[in-house]
């Protein structure tokens, strides 16, 4: 059939399928559930509040870590931390990680501050020239595995100086679960990239270290260097600073849309004028899923980690969203009886371990230029978060 044109329009192809039901039904399922317990009025108010409230309190702290540890990362290349590092640890990196020892500076990085700031020094040119192709994606589980490490531990130690058995002993675990995260990532990207046929290309450093004829780059390079010391290291924080924001923006919407929604599945009802528990659309209330579930799986959860009480796998899995406001629920937990010694070790693996990963990872993996491996590194991480715990419980039974 001719339009008036006189041509024949070309066939549309469907945009919607039985997906597009299968979507609406539980999207609406959820909403109606949420709206039940919440009232439909508080419901919205607490969801835009929270992301709000994640935005401020959250996402603009992290801008501020990936500004700083993007200045940090320039200022350890240009002055050669990066390749120190690449000849003293890897010997140790290389048969733990399967990484080479530049990697090591994402490993102090993160634990000095929080997940994003690995990819400061991933995006670095020279950095990345350490690097095979197929070991890149897996500096985001790396990274992740000891986020917020010392903010994590520096609590849990204030907590009381007898738990220090007990925060080394999640420190241990926190590693172990590093090293199988690594490692079961790059499983997944040599599986994903033999598929796609160019596992060859993937073996190759991601720059070649042979030596070339001088181009455009490396005069600009040796001109840099030519520069006072002051120049340079202002350039680096500048560049740096500046990376580190383009980074920032690249994590925002994932942190935002996903760590809202765990929290509205973790935190119950608020309190009202009258003092009773109730829904005043505040920010962080919600439908109190996650700890129900907790309830389901307590008979696993003390022969894997040795928690006490059910509602002890509510601090683990807020740390899937925050381990910020995993860790603000422990001293009244512990006020309670609930916590003792041998779930702060394994609250400080997990929660470093995990560290936000379910609201960081997505975005981290996309601000990689890796978006079809993001399901290996979510997967990968969860197994080695767990692994962490069930580590750091019997870690704390042999030696606290």
């Amino acid at each position: 059939m001719e339009n008036n044109t006189g041509r024949i329009p070309e066939k549309r192809e469907k945009e919607f399928g039985i997906g597009t039901f299968i979507f609406l039904i539980i999207l609406i399922g959820a909403i109606a559930y949420m709206a039940s317990v919440m009232g439909i009025g508080p419901m919205f108010k607490t969801l835009l509040n929270t992301a709000y409230s994640v935005l401020i309190e959250t996402v603009l702290y992290i801008c501020a870590i990936c500004v700083i540890m993007g200045a940090v990362s320039a200022l350890l290349t240009e002055f050669g931390v990066v390749g120190l590092a690449q000849w003293l640890i890897n010997p140790i990196m290389k048969p733990l990680y399967n990484m080479p020892g530049a990697a090591s500076l994402g490993i102090v990085t993160t634990f000095l501050s929080d997940n994003p700031a690995i990819l400061a020094l991933s995006q670095d040119a020279k950095t990345r020239k350490y690097f095979k192709k197929y070991q890149t994606p897996a500096l985001c589980n790396l990274g992740t595995a000891f986020g917020m490490g010392m903010i994590v531990c520096t609590f849990m130690l204030g907590l009381g100086t007898e738990f220090l058995p007990a925060v080394a002993a999640g420190l241990g675990g926190c590693v172990i679960g590093s090293i199988i995260s690594t490692r079961l990532m790059q499983f997944f990207t040599k599986r994903h990239y033999v598929k796609e046929g160019v596992w060859e290309e993937m073996l190759e450093m991601e720059e070649f270290d042979s030596p070339a004829e001088p181009t455009e780059n490396t005069s600009k390079s040796e001109e840099v260097k030519k520069k006072g010391l002051f120049s340079r290291v202002m350039d680096c924080l500048l560049e740096g600073g500046k990376l580190g924001w383009q980074i920032c923006f690249a994590t925002t919407p994932g942190v935002i849309c996903i760590c809202t929604l765990v929290m509205i599945l973790t935190f119950g009802p608020g309190t009202g004028e009258d003092g009773v528990a109730a829904y005043t659309g505040a920010a962080y209330e919600g439908i109190e899923v996650l700890p129900k579930l907790g309830d389901l799986i307590s008979p696993v959860t003390k022969v894997l980690f040795g928690f006490q009480d059910g509602s002890n796998i509510v601090v683990p899995i807020t740390s899937l969203g925050a381990v910020g406001a995993a860790i603000g629920m422990i001293p009244q937990m512990i006020t309670s009886g609930l916590v003792g010694a041998n779930e702060i070790a394994v609250f400080t693996a997990m929660g470093m371990c995990w560290s936000g990963y379910l609201s960081t990872h997505v975005s981290m993996m996309d601000a990689l230029g890796r978006r079809e491996l993001i399901p290996s590194a979510l997967i990968s991480h969860t197994i080695a978060g767990l692994c962490a715990g069930v580590s750091a419980h019997y870690i704390f039974l042999l030696v606290g």
